[in-house]
């Protein structure tokens, strides 16, 4: 009988479907609906209220760029020289293993700062905008026509799990939301599990951990919408992801078990 005879054929067309069957049967299949983002109406044209953005205020242990102005600029250079820049060991963003980063003014545990002639301010509890203009009214003493800037230089989240690219990111405007995050972070990958992302918050001496489905409107709407400063967003793994792991090392003995049957198979029949 030649090797290539009808019965051997059925029983390798066997085999084939019997493989494809236990390959189909450990991967997972991700389902459309699972990776849209913000779904709900389908009409058209939509709106809903903007819900109040978070307006951060200063805390101990804040790290605050203060950049004093005014018409003196030898008596500026007092006030400005702990805005000096050094190199940070802190990864920020994607492919960066160092940052530099200006040493900045300290808010103390009691909430205060201490600058170079004025002394000790008291801050804490303070947006940005106000802390500058208190600021501002103390250095009326010593310079004319004083300006002053303050921006929070540690205002920074973290992003793990199923991102394209997960690391630590600074936000220098000290305002953001989720979504604008994740676009920083590359997206979640086709893994990643959109409608469970939890978020872990700490405030106030409190952790807090949420969880928000991204794939809902109602995220717009979510008190973790805006994100608040180190926030930690994590995106675990959907099913499919797990099932994926390794699959090359997972399916080696299935297939050597099939060329090993294939084998046998031919050989059996090549004799007749």
């Amino acid at each position: 009988m030649s090797p290539f005879s009808p019965k051997l054929v059925k029983s390798l067309l066997i085999l084939v479907v019997v493989s494809m069957a236990i390959f189909t049967g450990t991967t997972s299949c991700v389902s459309p609906k699972s990776i849209v983002y913000f779904q709900g109406d389908t009409t058209r044209f939509s709106s809903a209220k903007i819900q109040q953005s978070y307006v951060p205020t200063i805390a101990s242990n804040d790290m605050l760029s203060i950049i004093i102005g005014s018409l003196n600029p030898e008596a500026n250079a007092i006030f400005n020289a702990a805005n000096e820049f050094t190199s940070s060991s802190v990864s920020y963003g994607a492919g960066s293993s160092a940052a530099r980063q200006p040493f900045g003014y300290l808010v103390d545990s009691e909430g205060n700062i201490e600058l170079p002639l004025i002394g000790k301010v008291r801050i804490a509890g303070l947006q940005t905008q106000v802390a500058a203009d208190t600021i501002r009214q103390r250095l009326l003493v010593y310079l004319k026509e004083p300006s002053v800037n303050i921006k929070n230089i540690n205002f920074k989240v973290s992003v793990l799990g199923e991102v394209n690219r997960p690391a630590v990111y600074v936000i220098p405007d000290e305002k953001i939301t989720l979504p604008e995050v994740l676009s920083l972070a590359g997206d979640l990958t086709i893994f990643g599990k959109r409608s469970n992302v939890m978020i872990i918050r700490e405030e106030k001496g409190e952790r807090q951990y949420a969880r928000v489905d991204l794939t809902s409107r109602e995220i717009f709407e979510s008190p973790y919408y805006y994100l608040h400063k180190n926030d930690v967003i994590y995106v675990e793994p959907i099913k499919a992801r797990m099932n994926t792991t390794d699959r090359a090392v997972q399916l080696a003995p299935i297939f050597l078990s099939a060329i090993t049957a294939i084998s046998l198979l031919v050989y059996r029949f090549a004799r007749f």
